[in-house]
């Protein structure tokens, strides 16, 4: 997910419910001290995640094409300032099983909050979200605002609160929305070339070209290769319209997070922008711009990030 009128990244100025088995990555996963992986079966789905620390829970959403992975940078840190840390696989994706349907975003936030219950963790909880999972972590707070003592969206526009826009590509929007909200177009162009397409897409996103390692890139490319891989991942994209349609429908009504909520930009992408869009469900809302970042904040600025995910948390 990104925003259409995103500045370029310095290397780019010339342009601009039924469930199958998991499926597990080729890259060999070394978490952190006191980090484990586990798997749940919460809400029709199931689901892999990273745990680690004590304490009150923050939950790591990642975005699209990522992982749990996206936090490995992110996992220690935030455990050693007293936080039970919970960063799933989001449905469909990364280890977690290929749901058959459920993606769109209020269900998914059905799919933590049975998470957190299952863990025994919350119901108060501190979610951060990045792109698609920043829409997740979105409806979650939007559905539950009592069971969210702060919110962080990284690196998105909001169904319904200026998604929209970034969608229409007939007024500078971004091409990618609907060739993957397309059924089984993207699946068919992009299928035994997903190698070439996910470094493209990494290179292109970040503002130095490397947000990941090349291991990272190939776990990546891993959990995401294969028809039922990419059609999982371009699910999320499918339910867009209708997510947007039921977050529109709460603001007209009146809704608003009367929470702590901060969002997040890169220098090189969202900027403010998130923040601006974001005002009319979240009028306290605080922005903040990550220097020297593209669209993949938590791989390319993790200690950047971690300043101001410290400070907002606490």
């Amino acid at each position: 997910m990104v925003d259409p009128s995103a500045s370029s990244p310095p290397h780019l100025n010339s342009e601009r419910k039924s469930v199958t088995a998991p499926i597990a990555t080729t890259a060999a996963e070394v978490l952190p001290p006191g980090f484990e992986r586990r798997t749940a079966d919460v809400n029709g789905a199931g689901l892999s995640y990273l745990i680690g620390g004590s304490g009150p829970p923050v939950l790591l959403l990642h975005g699209w094409p990522q992982t749990s992975r996206a936090w490995l940078h992110l996992l220690e840190p935030l455990a050693s300032q007293g936080y039970t840390v919970l960063a799933p696989d989001l449905r469909g994706l990364g280890q977690s099983q290929r749901a058959a349907s459920g993606y769109d975003k209020d269900n998914q936030a059905e799919d933590m909050r049975q998470l957190l219950a299952s863990l025994d963790l919350g119901p108060k909880v501190r979610i951060i979200g990045h792109d698609l999972g920043g829409m997740v972590a979105f409806s979650f707070a939007r559905q539950t605002p009592t069971d969210v003592q702060r919110l962080c969206l990284i690196e998105l526009a909001v169904p319904g609160f200026g998604l929209e826009s970034a969608m229409d590509s007939a007024k500078g929007g971004r091409w990618h929305f609907g060739f993957f909200m397309a059924p089984e177009v993207a699946e068919l162009l992009i299928e035994g070339r997903e190698d070439l397409f996910f470094k493209w897409w990494f290179r292109t996103l970040s503002a130095d070209g490397g947000a990941s390692t090349a291991s990272e890139l190939d776990a990546v490319t891993t959990a995401y290769t294969g028809r039922e891989s990419l059609s999982a991942g371009f699910s999320h994209y499918r339910t867009l319209l209708a997510d947007g349609q039921v977050n529109r429908e709460w603001g007209d009504a009146g809704g608003n997070l009367d929470i702590p909520v901060l969002a997040i930009g890169g220098e090189f992408a969202v900027g403010t922008r998130l923040g601006d869009t974001l005002r009319a469900a979240a009028p306290g809302v605080q922005t903040a711009v990550i220097g020297g970042s593209g669209h993949f904040v938590p791989e390319e600025k993790p200690a950047e990030l971690l300043d101001q995910l410290v400070a907002f948390l606490a």
